[in-house]
């Protein structure tokens, strides 16, 4: 309801449908995933990559006279299932995730970087980065951010 209430202060319409299948939502390994697509999403890849590996055990114990090189090569051949279960599963259940591109003035930078200073390790300096991070920090447009920020910050230590 929370999500519901503040779609509707931002403008935007939410349908009790998308609400409810908000609740079915969950957070594995930094993705958001649907509850019954990730259940979907191990039964088909235990059915694709056993299903791979029993079939070929079958048909390479009839070919190979090592029962050893059979099994080992069967796993690899149950391997390739998963992957390939990995894939149709891909395939069939889209991510989940919205993402929501806002545009910050420069408060809204001052306060990302204030509390990243703040964080334990702070911000450190940018004369102790690396030439390939300066290289990529100023292609980005974010060296000079994190340079004005830190002569401003000594400034406010040196006024102290």
């Amino acid at each position: 309801m929370e999500q519901q209430f503040a779609a509707q202060e931002r403008g935007h319409q939410v349908s009790a449908r998308a609400v409810e299948a908000d609740y079915k939502l969950v957070e594995i390994w930094g993705d958001t995933v649907d509850t019954r697509h990730l259940a979907w999403s191990v039964v088909l890849g235990i059915a694709i990559s056993f299903g791979a590996f029993a079939a070929a055990s079958r048909v390479l114990s009839a070919h190979v006279s090592d029962p050893a090189m059979a099994r080992a090569y069967a796993m690899l051949v149950g391997l390739a299932g998963c992957l390939v279960a990995g894939a149709v599963c891909a395939k069939l259940f889209r991510p989940k995730r919205q993402v929501i591109e806002e545009t910050h003035g420069a408060s809204g930078r001052e306060e990302v970087l204030a509390q990243l200073a703040s964080e334990a390790g702070g911000l450190g300096r940018v004369a102790d980065l690396p030439p390939a991070v300066v290289a990529e920090m100023k292609e980005l447009g974010l060296y000079e951010l994190f340079a004005d920020y830190e002569k401003r910050a000594d400034m406010r230590e040196g006024a102290r």
